[in-house]
């Protein structure tokens, strides 16, 4: 990699990381510290004033370090990290600093974790400064890749919240996991559910095969939703897509209520997402803990274009909720539903009976 410091002759080395590997997670952070440099608190009040301010923050993990995008930029023009590994894949890494008037504490900068979980990987994500990001993470073995923040963020994490797609490439390539799960039970591939970045999703899902995806797909954030319900409820169509590309259960059930993403579909009265759940098989008749079927939603919503496309789908008719309803018990009077839920089965013994003429 060529230097940014112009042709003056080294004169320094800086192991980062050594053989050192830990367990990726918040409980890593302890050994972390004991294995990588800290930095003592020898801040200016100049440098205080530099902090980011908490408008400038994405989230509050951002807030404690007095790295800016100028002093981070300043050190990559300065730096050139490179890295490489062994066949076995155990790290030789070390950090090239040209001769400039930097302290050791300075240096340090480079192996530290700041008192908010964040590696210096987390803060050139964060300040946006990608080609030190990517730098790092040619330099970083994966366990130091997948270490948490105090947010319970990984890098790839950020990477996806801010859109930089080539970082999350190259964290992917580099055996990232994704798995791991922030505060709120979000992977990576659910903040980009959520955020609609679809770029990110399709580097996080490109070259996965699908039994590799699949406790990926079978993750629930705290609310009990998976990636497809998250980007259901975001009216994400283009990552839904990507995900039934990629195999993803169309009738996974959330874990509060039992819906499947076609009943979120139909509460959020989104035509688009019912049509392309039903094209793709999903299970139309699919029931929630309360026994409720989409159909049963839509006609309660009095959604008249939605039912007619369950209709058309199949939908039973006269399948009854935990309130022994059946969706024409719902239909409240309303002709246009009334007209696609003709009254042509009867029930003898409790069992269904077409009347076929």
């Amino acid at each position: 990699m060529e230097r940014r410091g112009g042709d003056r002759d080294e004169k320094s080395k800086f192991d980062l990381l050594e053989d050192s590997r830990i367990d990726s997670g918040i409980e890593s952070f302890g050994s972390y510290h004991s294995t990588m440099s800290s930095v003592p608190d020898h801040r200016s009040g100049r440098e205080e004033q530099d902090k980011l301010s908490t408008d400038e923050r994405v989230d509050s993990s951002y807030g404690s370090s007095s790295l800016t995008t100028e002093s981070l930029s300043d050190l990559l023009g300065k730096c050139n990290v490179s890295g490489a590994r062994t066949d076995q894949g155990s790290p030789n890494l070390h950090l090239h600093i040209t001769p400039v008037d930097y302290t050791e504490e300075e240096g340090n900068l480079l192996t530290t974790v700041t008192e908010d979980g964040d590696t210096f990987l987390h803060l050139a994500i964060i300040h946006e400064v990608e080609e030190f990001a990517h730098q790092l993470i040619n330099l970083f073995p994966k366990e130091i890749l997948d270490i948490q923040n105090n947010l319970y963020q990984t890098p790839l994490h950020l990477a996806v919240y801010l859109n930089q797609v080539s970082v999350v490439k190259g964290l992917v390539a580099s055996g990232a996991c994704l798995e791991l799960q922030d505060q709120d039970g979000n992977t990576p591939l659910h903040v980009a559910c959520e955020q609609g970045r679809f770029d990110c999703a399709n580097e996080m899902l490109r070259y996965a095969s699908p039994s590799m995806l699949t406790p990926v797909f079978e993750t629930q954030n705290w609310r009990g939703l998976t990636c497809l319900h998250v980007a259901t409820l975001h009216k994400q169509h283009r990552i839904m897509k990507m995900l039934i590309k990629k195999s993803v259960d169309l009738n996974i059930q959330e874990g509060t209520s039992g819906k499947t993403a076609l009943h979120m579909a139909v509460e959020l009265h989104d035509v688009d997402a019912v049509i392309l759940l039903l094209k793709r098989g999903a299970n139309v008749d699919a029931a929630m803990l309360n026994g409720c079927t989409a159909l049963h939603l839509a006609v309660g919503r009095q959604d008249i274009a939605i039912t007619s496309h369950l209709c058309q789908a199949g939908a039973d008719k006269m399948i009854r909720n935990i309130e022994d309803e059946t969706a024409l018990d719902l239909a409240d009077g309303n002709d246009d539903i009334l007209a696609l839920l003709p009254f042509d089965d009867i029930q003898l013994m409790g069992r269904t009976v077409s009347l076929n003429y």
